[in-house]
């Protein structure tokens, strides 16, 4: 049996897909016959990354949305532009590390408004309508740092727990609609904004190769992978998520971790 993969006819917004993860994920997908739209904050890096899309799938439709989703008027601009989706992907997400006790007030509401609020509000928006046509994919971009909360940046685990909280009580509002609604629980992936949290906890004057494994070493030791994961790799998930191949799974947190999280299930 072969295993196909077909999303010709589907329309697809995948948030904060300039680059990283969201750029892998907007490549899996336009692979897969879907229509895509990048999505990032000026129309700019947003023009670039779509270029990049075409280049990379030639027959790829594209559409560009420029939008700062974390924000109310964000949010609307991206659905005036986009009015209506088949597949939502929330990937849009911050991190950084900072020392538990020095994380202000400030900086809490911040990481939840972009990694947990941008997302509900996207949904809200976009889910009425495929449950109508009863027919959607929605996604959640997670982290193993949903479960095992680092303690380096609990302000971003703590947003990533609330996000699984989020995908199953949106999976229960669409509950026999034909639309599922996942979360996807990525392990440490290895994008350009990893590479410089990689050199905020090591040694910034190792090359590449051995600041991964140093990295890996002291503060992902769980990792049954043992190395970073790469984009292309969560977002195969992605794609199998959003096809009709998965339509018996939603409500789940589903982990592309590297077996990083050291449980029998999710």
């Amino acid at each position: 049996m072969t295993l196909q993969i077909d999303l010709t006819g589907r329309t697809a917004l995948v948030t904060g897909s300039t680059q990283g993860i969201g750029a892998a994920i907007t490549t899996g997908l336009a692979r897969a016959g879907a229509r895509v739209a990048v999505n990032g904050r000026t129309p700019e890096t947003v023009a670039r990354a779509a270029a990049a899309l075409r280049a990379e799938v030639p027959a790829a439709e594209v559409v560009e949305v420029p939008a700062d989703v974390a924000t109310d008027d964000g949010a609307a601009r991206a659905v005036e532009i986009l009015p209506s989706v088949d597949i939502l992907v929330n990937n849009l997400g911050i991190f950084g590390a900072r020392p538990a006790l020095e994380i202000d007030d400030q900086e809490w509401r911040r990481y939840f408004e972009v990694n947990v609020l941008a997302a509900v509000r996207l949904t809200r928006r976009y889910l009425p309508g495929m449950m109508e046509r009863g027919w959607g994919r929605v996604q959640y971009i997670g982290s193993d740092s949903a479960v095992v909360t680092p303690a380096e940046m609990i302000h971003y685990g703590v947003s990533k727990t609330a996000l699984l909280g989020v995908s199953r009580g949106f999976a229960k509002a669409a509950a026999g609609s034909g639309v599922t609604v996942n979360s996807v629980l990525a392990g440490p992936t290895h994008t350009g904004g990893v590479e410089e949290f990689v050199y905020q906890l090591v040694d910034r004057s190792l090359p590449w190769d051995r600041a991964q494994r140093e990295f890996m070493r002291l503060h992902r030791p769980q990792s049954l992978l043992q190395r970073l994961i790469e984009p292309a790799e969560i977002a195969n998930m992605v794609t199998y998520l959003a096809s009709p191949l998965a339509s018996a799974t939603t409500g789940a947190a589903v982990r592309v971790d590297g077996g990083y999280v050291d449980a029998i299930v999710p």
